[in-house]
């Protein structure tokens, strides 16, 4: 059992794409492709606004650089 954990250890990258790659394969089959796609690409998203939310640490900032200004 040691062996397993340590080869695990020294593969992380190619377990996590596997485990990504089994994920994304069994959605296309469940959802379909242009499903699945859209449902990565929000989840990309919302990870890429989640990383710039913690390095800023305020939520409101973070909107008001990105969202357009009210009118007046």
């Amino acid at each position: 059992m040691d062996h397993f954990l340590d080869y695990l250890k020294a593969h992380k990258g190619k377990m996590i794409g596997i485990g990504i790659g089994f994920i994304f394969g069994v959605m296309v089959l469940l959802l379909g492709f242009f499903r699945t796609l859209f449902l990565f690409i929000c989840i990309l998203i919302g990870y890429y606004i989640g990383n710039k939310v913690d390095k800023r640490g305020n939520f409101l900032e973070f909107l008001d650089k990105i969202l357009p200004t009210g009118l007046k």
